[in-house]
């Protein structure tokens, strides 16, 4: 058991040099390159406990990584939430770096794939997509 520890945590720690993890991604990493799934377990909540996984600072880290890109807060949160981030962890890490200039920004980034829609179309999609109602009549305001 001791030796199938130490393996684990050699895996984990190389993956964490190399990106920030999150405890289910790196969970799943780990068992997929054959490690027990206890051994994993273990290894997972002493790296947490140790601060060196921390599934708040990867959902920042990675809103942070996709800010500039075409996208949107509903995809946003679907994508941490695949990676095994909770809804609400992900919620906050949107609302602490998504102020109202950063959504503006987002919207108008996106809003330019889709310009050519009807303008009440176009205000109905970007609700659906997860932007404030606020940030959407603003973004109207000066088409």
């Amino acid at each position: 058991m001791e030796l199938e520890l130490k393996k684990a945590e050699t895996i984990a720690l190389r993956l964490i040099a190399r990106a920030e993890q999150c405890s289910e991604g790196l969970a799943r990493k780990l068992e997929k390159r054959g490690c027990d799934p206890a051994c994993v377990a273990e290894v997972v909540s002493y790296l947490a406990e140790k601060n060196l996984i921390n599934d708040e600072r990867f959902a920042r880290l990675w809103i942070q990584s996709r800010l500039r890109l075409p996208r949107t807060p509903k995809r946003l949160l679907a994508g941490l939430c695949s990676r095994g981030i909770s809804r609400n962890d992900a919620q906050t890490a949107l609302n602490s770096l998504l102020d109202e200039e950063a959504e503006l920004a987002m919207l108008t980034r996106f809003a330019k794939k889709h310009s050519k829609k009807d303008p009440r179309l176009l205000k109905f999609f970007l609700k659906s997509e997860g932007f404030t109602l606020q940030t959407i009549n603003n973004y109207m305001y000066y088409l």
